[in-house]
């Protein structure tokens, strides 16, 4: 496959965000989320099991729920990513505790910059992309630079 041969690339200004967080950032998920719920109210979002469900109850917002990420959550939104079904990753990882799944948390975070989306791995990442102007609207996007012919 070629980059020619590959879709239109381009993120609609309705962005579909997934949200991810080990259990020692869940807080800051939370509170990061909260102080940004307006601007997310205006996205597609879908979360990893139980940070899913804690999304939803504080934000009232609907959020699909996939796989907890130790059951294949992470590599659910890795496979959506490929297909273009997820505009932006939003994983709060704890890079100092040792995580049964850590083969597929490198392997989401690989999938994510070999399709090039926007990825904030903590709540400063995070405030700098939604206070882009790109977040909230359409954007052409290089897709996948390291395919060749």
């Amino acid at each position: 496959m070629t980059v020619n041969e590959l879709p239109d690339a381009s993120l609609p200004a309705r962005k579909r965000i997934a949200l991810v967080a080990h259990d020692h950032e869940k807080q800051h998920l939370l509170e990061w989320a909260r102080e940004h719920r307006e601007i997310l109210s205006q996205h597609q979002l879908c979360a990893t099991g139980t940070t899913g469900g804690l999304l939803a109850e504080e934000l009232g917002l609907p959020i699909e729920r996939l796989r907890s990420g130790p059951l294949g959550g992470d590599q659910q939104i890795g496979a959506r990513i490929a297909d273009y079904g997820i505009d932006m990753l939003l994983f709060f990882w704890d890079p100092l505790e040792p995580q049964p799944h850590d083969p597929d948390v490198r392997a989401l975070l690989r999938i994510a910059v070999v399709w090039n989306i926007p990825v904030a791995c903590n709540r400063s990442t995070a405030d700098f992309l939604v206070s882009s102007p790109l977040f909230s609207g359409p954007y052409d996007r290089q897709v996948a630079p390291h395919v060749s012919a």
